[in-house]
């Protein structure tokens, strides 16, 4: 129990000062730095919450067959049987996925499943965002799931949405993506490691510039 409690109090420190090489090298000392990061997936206002998904993405990257291990929890934690409702595990996969795409493969088709959810859209057009940045084509199957997205009722959903259509690339989406730009809805968007506020309108542009 104390070496869990001092392994969680190292990861935190880590988080904290966004060090996520030194998380890397954490986890290739010690087997249970990723039991510990599935554990920050519970809170989607919380910076530390943020970071340990992008921790998780880190350490998929340089030890995959640790977080494979942890593949089938996540997709648990996103079925309501489960009672524990993780809302950052769709965030999770997406990110995983961003650093090591064998990870996530088969299960891609998946994603748009849980896009019809409430309590998962967010965070699985998040993960699904920060996937499509560097492995646009794996996505390429869910745009015609992506695109009612610019017209869900909540703010972060649309802006999520365009983002990652901008990503990919959909150039068919390029309208829906513009009937946004006046929308001035504000939202909360973990970037760069920090949780930063911007508008629905805003995302809407850049997803336009990205599109070109």
């Amino acid at each position: 129990m104390e070496d869990r409690r001092n392994l969680r109090q190292q990861i935190i420190a880590l988080l904290q000062g966004g060090n996520f090489p030194g998380l890397v090298e954490l986890a290739g000392r010690e087997p249970g730095v990723v039991n510990q990061l599935v554990k920050f997936l519970f809170d989607p206002g919380d910076l530390l919450n943020w970071r340990g998904v992008e921790g998780l993405g880190y350490v998929a990257g340089a030890f995959p067959q640790q977080v494979q291990k942890v593949i089938s929890r996540l997709l648990y934690m996103l079925n309501e049987d489960s009672g524990s409702f993780g809302w950052l595990a769709a965030a999770a996969l997406g990110e995983i996925g961003r650093h090591q795409i064998s990870l996530v493969q088969e299960i891609i088709p998946m994603f748009c499943g849980f896009l019809e959810e409430d309590f998962s859209r967010a965070s699985m057009l998040w993960g699904m965002a920060r996937m499509a940045q560097v492995h646009p084509q794996a996505l390429g199957e869910s745009c015609s799931f992506l695109i009612p997205c610019l017209r869900d009722r909540q703010p972060l959903v649309r802006a999520l949405a365009a983002l990652c259509l901008g990503r990919m690339g959909e150039q068919e989406a390029r309208e829906s993506i513009k009937s946004l730009e006046a929308d001035e809805e504000p939202v909360q968007l973990y970037d760069r490691g920090e949780l930063q506020w911007t508008t629905v309108g805003q995302v809407a542009r850049e997803a336009l510039a990205a599109l070109g």
